[in-house]
């Protein structure tokens, strides 16, 4: 117990280092009021718009490095997806922030069993005793319903899985197919506020968002996705 608590503080501190010298570089170069400027978020757009064209491959690997420490330090998916979508578009977008995100969980699911093992028994095997049988059951699909399901926090979730010792194949393919779904509605919709960004030379108002395809669709997905997970979830979490 002495050495895991030792290594929550080796990785806290070692977060926290990152956190200060990312904070520290930025707003060397840009002030707060900059940032929340309508300008700046449009020069950045088109300046990683041209990287993409140059380079989408450099970019697509920088991305994908960065994903998979920002799931290390237990970071939330959704902004992920947001600025995947708008960097790169719908489909690259989802794609391969879906990918990065599978790849940073199946590498703290892996880090995870190997380090805090008992930590998570101790903490969540009573309450999530019931899913046990179900994963017994077929592995593979319900590990994917229960990635698309969710319910639980990504961070948690991506750990809660070390109860049941998925296989790792099953665990990333699981992770991949599951979110995906969600993932392709957020990256659509950041791929839509890139396109209205670009079209605009001033801040449109949250009427032209909102009857704007580009936003509206992807928010009716999102609706639906609620619903359909909703109604999922009284079957898959319950006793």
């Amino acid at each position: 117990m002495q050495k895991t608590k030792n290594i929550k503080i080796i990785i806290g501190l070692f977060y926290l280092i990152l956190l200060f010298i990312f904070l520290y570089l930025f707003f060397s170069k840009f002030t707060l009021e900059e940032i929340t400027t309508y300008k700046f978020i449009q020069t950045n757009r088109e300046y990683l718009a041209n990287i993409k064209q140059t380079n989408t491959v450099l970019l697509s690997f920088a991305f994908l490095i960065f994903t998979v420490i920002w799931v290390l330090m237990l970071g939330f998916a959704s902004p992920i997806l947001l600025v995947a979508g708008f960097t790169f578009g719908k489909w690259l977008g989802a794609l391969l922030a879906v990918g990065s995100l599978s790849i940073g969980a199946t590498v703290l699911y892996i880090f995870g069993g190997y380090f805090f093992k008992d930590l998570i028994k101790e903490k969540f095997l009573s309450k999530f005793k019931n899913l046990e049988t179900k994963f017994k059951k077929n592995e593979f699909i319900f590990f994917l319903i229960y990635r698309f399901v969710g319910g639980i926090p990504f961070q948690i979730a991506n750990l809660l899985p070390i109860l049941f010792n998925i296989k790792r194949k099953n665990y990333f393919f699981g992770s991949f197919l599951g979110i995906m779904p969600q993932g392709f509605i957020i990256a659509s919709l950041g791929s839509g506020i890139s396109e209205i960004i670009k079209n605009n030379d001033t801040v449109p108002s949250l009427l032209d968002l909102l009857v704007s395809n580009e936003i509206y669709l992807p928010i009716l997905g999102f609706i639906f996705l609620v619903f359909l997970t909703i109604i999922l979830k009284k079957f898959f979490y319950k006793n």
